[in-house]
């Protein structure tokens, strides 16, 4: 049976009806990323300058300090891992350490110490290990340079520790 003109005319990617969800795509393909698929296992060590996504096993080290380390639902790392980011929605045990952050997924586990910047736990996750939160490295190496005392003033107690010494 044939259909009438209008229907056969090519669909528009939104809708007219403002009640109707239509998600708009926001994450843009990464450039590089590299895959370890499910039925993969690595011994060793790890490193390289693109993202990783492990889906697979791994036992050793990860060392992608400029990029982004994603462990997937499927994934299981015995591995200590440094890099930029990284993402865990599977088993990783092993210390971590983040220039940027570190995000645990609900269903992410982690066994290990972390040094981050940035860290981000949602809820359901485990984290079983220390986690030590420090500024970034910018912002350390100047104010360093201005807090040092200067001794060429009397020792007069500085007037904002003087005013609240009183109360």
């Amino acid at each position: 049976m044939l259909q009438p003109a209008e229907h056969n005319s090519p669909k528009t990617p939104y809708s007219p009806n403002p009640n109707t969800y239509m998600p708009v795509k926001t994450v843009s393909v990464p450039t590089e990323q590299a895959t370890i698929g499910r039925s993969l296992v690595i011994k060793g060590e790890v490193s390289g300058a693109e993202a990783l996504y492990v889906d697979g096993r791994i036992e050793g080290t990860i060392h992608l300090t400029d990029n982004r380390v994603t462990i997937g639902r499927n994934g299981n790392v015995t591995a200590n891992i440094t890099a930029r980011e990284v993402v865990i929605m599977g088993k990783v045990t092993g210390n971590i350490e983040c220039s940027d952050r570190l995000d645990i997924r609900s269903e992410g586990t982690l066994a290990g110490d972390v040094v981050t910047q940035r860290i981000s736990v949602e809820d359901g996750a485990v984290l079983k290990g220390s986690v030590q939160v420090r500024a970034a490295e910018q912002k350390n190496e100047k104010p360093q340079a201005q807090r040092q005392p200067d001794t060429s003033k009397t020792n007069e107690p500085p007037k904002a520790a003087a005013a609240t010494a009183g109360h």
